[in-house]
C-alpha cells in the first residue's frame, strides 16, 4: 500500500454517503466527549471482520458460519455472495477475515481467511482471493494461496487477519491451534505471522528463506491467538494483539525473524489456574517482551487506528475491540507507546469482535452474537 492510499482514504470521508438509521441515536459518555452510537445494520450471524468498499458502495462483512455479504450505506443487508469457499464452521473455525486488494479499484479482488477442513476431522486456516462480480454478486474465480500447514485444530485458535503494507505485501497472522509447543516449531506454520506476495508466493527477502527444515512463509513466531493486526499510518509498520490464555493478552510489533515467546514467555497461567507447562516467567532471553501486555484478559479482536481528522479527540488513537471485557478499548498513543486507556461501550454488554474506521471518519464495530449487529460511534466533541 503506497502513502497515496493513506490520503486517499482519509479524502474519502467527504465521498462516503450520510447514513440513514433505523434504531435511534444512542449516547454514552466517554472521557473525550459523547458517544453516539447507531445500529446500522442488525440480524447478522456471528460477523466476524468488515471492509469498506470505495466509492461509498458499502461494507462488505464476513458471517461465521460462512456467509460475506455487502451491507450498504444505509444499513440494508444484502443476500450471501456466491462463490465464498466452504469453511469448516466448528468452535472458533468459518469464515474470518475480508480484506481488499491494495490495488481494488483495478482488480476487483477480495482476501479471505477462513477454517479450512483436513483429512483427520481437524482443520486449519486457509487465505484465498477472487474477484467481486460487477453486480455485487459473487466472487468469482476464487483460488487458494496460502494454507496453514499442517492442519491441527479440533475447533480453537485460527487467529486470523489479513494485513496489506505500503509494499503491497500481504501479512497473515495466526493462531496456533490450541497446540502450544507448534508456536516455536519453525516447520510448521501455527502461532506465526507470515508474509507473502498477493499471489501467495513466498518474498525471496523473508528472513528464513534457504533455511532447511523452516517454513520460508514465516516472518515471526512464538504468537499464540492472533485475533487483531493492522498497519500504523504514521510508521507504515504491521501491529499485531494476541490472546493470552488465563492472562496476558499482548500487543506487539512484529520484527522480521523474531520469536514473540508464546509459550514460553508469557504473562498468563493455564485455564485450570495452573502455570503453563512450557513457561519459564514472563521475560525470557532471546525472546521479545509484547510491546504492551493487559495481565487481566479482556479477550482482544479486532484492531484500528484513528488517523482520520473528523474527531480529533481521538486522533493518534488505536482501538480494540474486547469479547470477555464486551467493551471497545481506546487506547492513547504518544510515538508508539500507550500512554493511556479508555474502556468504552460496556453498558451494551456486547462482545466486540471487530473495530474498523469507515471512510467518514466514525467507527464501525461489529458485535459477536447469533444476532450480531454492525454499529456507527461518534463522538460528540467537548
Amino acid at each position: 500500500m503506497t502513502p497515496r492510499t493513506w490520503l486517499t482514504t482519509l479524502a474519502a470521508a467527504s465521498l462516503f454517503p450520510l447514513l440513514a438509521h433505523a434504531a435511534p441515536e444512542q449516547q454514552l459518555p466517554s472521557e473525550e466527549g459523547q458517544l453516539t452510537i447507531s445500529t446500522l445494520a442488525d440480524g447478522l450471524r456471528n460477523p466476524w471482520a468488515l471492509a469498506f468498499l470505495p466509492d461509498g458502495k458499502g461494507m462488505l462483512v464476513t458471517e461465521r458460519p460462512g456467509n460475506l455479504r455487502i451491507v450498504s450505506p444505509e444499513g440494508k443487508v444484502g443476500p450471501p455472495l456466491a462463490g465464498v469457499p466452504q469453511v469448516w464452521s466448528e468452535g472458533q473455525g468459518g469464515l474470518l477475515d475480508v480484506a481488499l486488494s491494495p490495488d481494488f479499484a483495478k482488480d476487483r479482488t477480495v482476501y479471505l481467511s477462513y477454517a479450512e477442513a483436513g483429512q483427520d476431522g481437524k482443520a486449519g486456516t486457509a487465505v484465498g482471493r477472487g474477484q467481486l462480480s460487477l453486480d455485487q454478486a459473487r466472487l468469482e474465480h476464487f483460488a487458494v494461496i496460502f494454507r496453514q500447514q499442517p492442519k491441527l485444530s479440533e475447533g480453537n485458535h485460527f487467529g486470523s487477519r489479513l494485513v496489506f503494507d505500503r509494499d503491497g505485501y500481504l501479512f497473515i497472522a495466526l493462531g496456533e491451534n490450541n497446540q502450544r509447543a507448534t508456536a516455536q516449531d519453525l516447520d510448521k506454520l501455527q502461532g506465526k505471522i507470515v508474509r507473502l506476495l498477493p499471489d501467495g508466493e513466498v518474498p525471496k527477502d523473508n528472513p528464513f528463506v534457504g533455511r532447511d527444515n523452516v517454513r520460508p512463509e514465516i516472518w515471526s513466531f512464538g504468537h499464540r491467538n492472533q485475533q487483531g493486526a493492522a498497519l500504523n499510518p504514521w510508521t507504515g509498520k504491521l501491529w499485531t494483539h494476541e490472546h493470552g490464555p488465563r492472562g496476558g493478552d499482548e500487543i506487539n510489533i512484529p520484527e522480521p525473524g523474531k520469536n514473540y515467546g508464546w509459550p514460553i514467555a508469557t504473562h498468563g497461567i493455564d485455564y485450570s489456574l495452573q502455570p503453563i507447562p512450557e513457561a519459564k516467567g514472563k521475560h525470557v532471553d532471546g525472546m521479545v517482551d509484547p510491546h504492551h501486555v493487559w495481565e487481566k484478559s479482556p479477550g482482544i479482536s479486532g484492531m484500528a487506528f484513528y488517523a482520520s481528522p473528523v474527531f480529533k479527540a481521538w486522533d493518534h488513537n488505536l482501538f480494540i475491540g474486547a469479547l470477555a471485557g464486551q467493551e471497545l478499548i481506546r487506547l492513547q498513543l504518544e510515538g508508539d507507546k500507550v500512554v493511556h486507556e479508555e474502556r468504552l461501550l460496556g453498558e451494551l454488554k456486547a462482545r466486540i469482535r471487530d473495530v474498523r474506521v469507515g471512510p467518514d471518519g466514525y467507527l464501525y464495530v461489529l458485535t459477536d452474537a447469533k444476532d450480531g449487529a454492525l454499529l456507527r460511534v461518534g463522538l460528540k466533541e467537548g
